[in-house]
């Protein structure tokens, strides 16, 4: 049963913490996904790794800094001289906010990175990438915009009605 009433807000500290925690998951996500691929791909099938196989990694390798640079930008913490925190940063776990879509793209990445230790075809499941992004697009900006209603030019007021409208206006008065 949800709770009554307003919903609480958070205070600086505990975005702050809350933060550090988020960035220290996704670190270890990152971590984690390329153990996994390098142990494999590079260690067991070193002799059957190809060109591809390097380049792909560099992708993720990059979308990773990426992703994971603009988040830890958004986190900053401002702390004041004597130590004490004045801004917690911006809330990574906020929905609906542009850190719910890099951590997005961390996961996919490294979802698609485990999954092409199996085949290397996996990797076009990252295509879901530029294609939410054009789903996104369209939705809140382009469809919006290309659906509006022009504005209607006004109706033309018959003789009939608007001679009958003053009248109605002069009786008034």
């Amino acid at each position: 049963m949800a709770p009554k009433g307003k919903v609480g807000t958070k205070g600086k500290k505990q975005i702050y913490e809350e933060n550090e925690a988020t960035l220290k998951f996704y670190t270890r996500v990152i971590l984690g996904a390329n153990a996994i691929y390098a142990a494999v791909n590079l260690l067991v099938f070193y002799s059957s790794s190809t060109f591809w196989t390097w380049l792909l990694l560099m992708f993720a390798l990059a979308v990773y800094v990426g992703s994971y640079r603009s988040m830890s930008a958004m986190a900053k913490p401002v702390f004041a001289e004597d130590g004490s925190l004045l801004d917690g940063g911006i809330d990574l776990n906020m929905e609906q906010g542009m850190a719910e879509h890099l951590k997005d793209v961390i996961l996919l990445t490294a979802i698609v990175q485990v999954l092409s230790v199996i085949s290397s075809y996996f990797w076009y499941l990252w295509l879901l990438a530029p294609a939410r992004a054009l789903h996104l697009l369209w939705v809140n900006f382009l469809g919006p915009w290309f659906m509006a209603e022009s504005p209607s030019a006004p109706e033309e007021v018959n003789e009939k009605k608007q001679r009958r409208q003053e009248r109605r206006q002069m009786k008034r008065f």
